[in-house]
């Protein structure tokens, strides 16, 4: 990797996973992208849908949590009322419940309806531990990736740098840690590395999520740069609020000036103000932004919710 320390000899200690929390919660259609899309990424999320009137659900319920809580941390369950959070059911076509889904690295994986017996509920619970286990070289390298991006986005990218060699040493076609040295490339401005490394991308990683989230980073950062003087467009919007090429274009000069946050909130208020706007345009943008950012960036977790707040309210 040119121009950047990699220190591919580092032996890197990993982070000990967050205990005591419950692994058992309950969830709702505005924190479902947080709870189980985003949760997912890290560890199998279940899903189970459920209704107090329903008495199957009565039986199924505690013995899914039983098993999950009996898996110490490597499986996460969130319970949802279909009655009060019908939304993300009929998205995901419930017909009947109990229905439990399974979700890991942001996409269903497994799943069943109807009340199952114990023993059939901790296979089921064993089956995505397993496969949890089986993904991105183990737990232990799944810390050590998680401790390189805390430490990236601390500011400190050669350090982070040293742990994705780590990685890369351990898994050379570890997509999440290939895309990790390019990210470290671009936080020292070392741009024209990080194209070159993200073009010679071997065939196995070149289409992976993780270097399509850098290509639309890239992207965004060319087009922001052709959005104009932020304040002349603040200016603009002062004048006209519901002119919203003009907060489009705020919003991706913001982008370019590193305020992520503010040019967050104004493509929320377009959609606010007029979702359907040029074709959806500003959702689909915050969609790009989400991507550059990462699944389980903070500013990408909150900017989801109020989406997902604004889109069923």
């Amino acid at each position: 990797m040119q121009g950047f320390p990699m220190g591919p000899g580092a032996k890197p200690a990993p982070a000990n996973a967050p205990a005591g929390a419950d692994p058992v919660k309950d969830g709702t259609d505005a924190s479902f992208m947080a709870d189980v899309i985003e949760a997912s990424r890290n560890v199998p999320v279940i899903v189970d849908f459920w209704a107090t009137w329903c008495g199957p659900c009565k039986t199924l319920g505690p013995l899914l949590e039983k098993a999950v809580r009996a898996a110490k941390g490597a499986v996460r369950m969130v319970k949802i009322d279909t009655d009060k959070n019908p939304a993300v059911a009929g998205q995901l076509r419930v017909q009947s419940i109990p229905t439990v889904y399974a979700f890991f690295q942001g996409r269903p994986v497994d799943g069943f309806q109807g009340a199952l017996p114990e023993s059939q509920v901790k296979q089921f619970v064993d089956r995505l531990v397993q496969m949890a286990g089986g993904a991105a070289g183990g737990p232990d390298l799944a810390q050590v990736l998680e401790e390189a991006k805390q430490l990236l986005e601390g500011g400190d990218p050669q350090q982070a740098a040293a742990l994705y060699s780590a990685v890369m040493q351990e898994e050379p076609e570890n997509a999440a840690a290939y895309a990790g040295l390019i990210r470290c490339l671009l936080a020292v401005d070392q741009t024209q590395e990080a194209e070159q490394m993200l073009a010679e991308a071997p065939p196995a990683l070149a289409k992976a999520p993780e270097l399509a989230a850098i290509r639309t980073q890239l992207d965004l950062k060319k087009q922001a740069a052709e959005a104009g003087p932020v304040g002349e467009l603040q200016a603009k919007v002062a004048r006209d609020p519901d002119d919203h090429q003009a907060r489009y274009d705020l919003a991706m000069a913001l982008y370019a000036n590193g305020q992520r946050e503010p040019a967050v909130e104004a493509l929320l208020e377009i959609v606010k103000r007029d979702r359907e706007w040029n074709e959806q345009a500003a959702r689909k943008q915050l969609v790009k932004l989400f991507e550059a950012f990462g699944p389980t960036d903070k500013l990408t977790v909150m900017a989801r919710r109020k989406l997902s707040s604004i889109l069923f309210s």
